[in-house]
């Protein structure tokens, strides 16, 4: 969403009085006019990597049903964004079929275990994570030696390249 301005804004927080925290959102219906905040001028599609789109939609708020504005059409923005995806997607490394399916059902199974016998539950997460601990280790340095050798790592992993790399740093640095 862009602002009249040309600028793009930030969150808009709400005052809950004295307390540390403050509801935030980015919800564009937000950016009306009223009780100060910016009026937004234009849509366009944004990912959370980083990635802005370069079209720009005209905001007609004349449209806009102030009881349900997430009713506008916002297929333009929306479209920029599934197409931005449908890039990335395949770009990125894709997770063998047969072990995608497993993990699939072990968060099935976690999560009923989770409901029904919590410390059951706890110990195969603690399991899990031993297992993430060295299989995260073992692929990240096998990644850094790729990185090392100039192949880029964030379009496998679907992500901007200084966060594929503070991935990396984590896995890799695991105690």
């Amino acid at each position: 969403m862009l602002l009249a301005d040309g600028s793009e804004p930030g969150p808009v927080y709400f005052d809950a009085g004295s307390s540390a925290h403050f509801h935030q959102s980015s919800d564009w219906w937000i950016y009306t006019g009223e009780f100060g905040a910016p009026v937004a001028a234009q849509l366009r599609g944004a990912c959370s990597c980083g990635w802005r789109g370069e079209t720009r939609y005209p905001l007609d708020w004349e449209s806009v049903d102030r009881q349900a504005p997430y009713l506008y059409d916002t297929s333009g923005p929306e479209g920029d964004w599934a197409r931005h995806i449908t890039e990335i997607e395949a770009l990125v490394v894709p997770v063998p079929e047969e072990l995608g399916a497993l993990l699939d059902q072990v968060e099935q199974q976690l999560d009923k275990l989770a409901s029904d016998a919590p410390l059951a539950a706890l110990r195969a997460v603690n399991r899990l994570e031993r297992i993430v601990t060295e299989a995260g280790r073992t692929a990240g340095y096998g990644a850094e030696a790729d990185a090392e050798s100039g192949a880029p790592i964030g379009p496998g992993l679907g992500l901007p390249e200084d966060e594929a790399r503070r991935r990396l740093l984590r896995y890799t640095r695991r105690r």
